[in-house]
């Protein structure tokens, strides 16, 4: 995985493609633009093979080698941001260094270089080089600044934080003041992160946290109840008390849409 920080100072998490997957959509590519080119050259044998000048026939079929190997992936790629049969079968894109979109240099770079490593050396060159890259970039990644990124990762399984029991009739009564968002994402980082931490580090974060979150609150709670407890418990009861809050001003909005829509003087 790699990391990209942004204008903002916010840090990206990006997954580069494994060299099986860039692998397996080469492939992929290389045999369907083949099949292309060969029913195209048969296609122009039957029809004017014939009937045209041999130094003309061989100057359309090297147009027609070019068109097809060349510019087709070139214009594809530049025109959906990085994308290609193979590349949209294994959830793949490329993109620049910085994680931007690609524009037509950098397609036409990687375009004109694929007919040596990947067509003339029948992907030897490039197999080489991507097999000794951290990001598995071929020789047309270097020069363009590009590399392929995973765009299909599996997300991680949402983390219910339920309410401690012992704490439920505590919480329910406690005043909770408006918490920074900056605290409200470290608790709740904290607490999907939690079963992954050392017991030393998951005690010692517990409460320098629970320091923070005690001072929004009142009042504390139950003598020797455990940091992580009371961050489970803050957490829970502030994400009902918001959903009961935002159903009920559903409500309302529902209520006051029902008596817009009404025709004048209905009952």
């Amino acid at each position: 995985m790699s990391s990209i920080v942004t204008g903002e100072a916010v840090v990206l998490e990006l997954r580069p493609a494994s060299f099986a997957a860039r692998a397996l959509s080469s492939i992929i590519d290389v045999i369907a633009l083949v099949v292309v080119l060969i029913g195209l050259l048969v296609l122009f044998g039957q029809t004017l093979g014939e009937s045209v000048d041999p130094a003309l026939g061989q100057a359309l079929i090297l147009t027609i080698v070019v068109l097809v190997l060349v510019a087709a992936p070139v214009a594809v790629e530049t025109l959906t941001r990085g994308k290609s049969l193979g590349r949209l079968a294994m959830g793949l894109r490329i993109v620049r260094d910085d994680g931007g979109a690609v524009r037509f240099r950098h397609c036409l770079i990687r375009g004109m270089t694929a007919v040596l490593e990947i067509y003339l050396t029948a992907g030897s060159l490039a197999f080489l080089v991507a097999m000794f890259n951290e990001k598995s970039k071929r020789i047309g990644d270097l020069m363009a600044g590009t590399y392929a990124l995973r765009e299909r990762v599996t997300a991680p399984p949402p983390q219910y934080v339920r309410m401690p029991p012992w704490l439920s009739s505590w919480a329910a009564l406690a005043d909770m003041g408006r918490f920074p968002d900056a605290l409200s994402r470290r608790v709740s980082r904290f607490l999907s992160q939690a079963a992954r931490l050392s017991p030393q580090a998951r005690a010692a974060r517990a409460s320098e946290l629970a320091v923070e979150v005690s001072a929004l609150v009142s009042p504390q709670p139950p003598p020797g109840t455990l940091a992580e407890d009371f961050l489970s418990a803050v957490t829970a009861e502030r994400r009902d008390r918001d959903y009961a809050r935002m159903a009920k001003q559903r409500e309302r909005t529902e209520r006051v849409a029902q008596r817009l829509h009404r025709l004048p003087f209905e009952r």
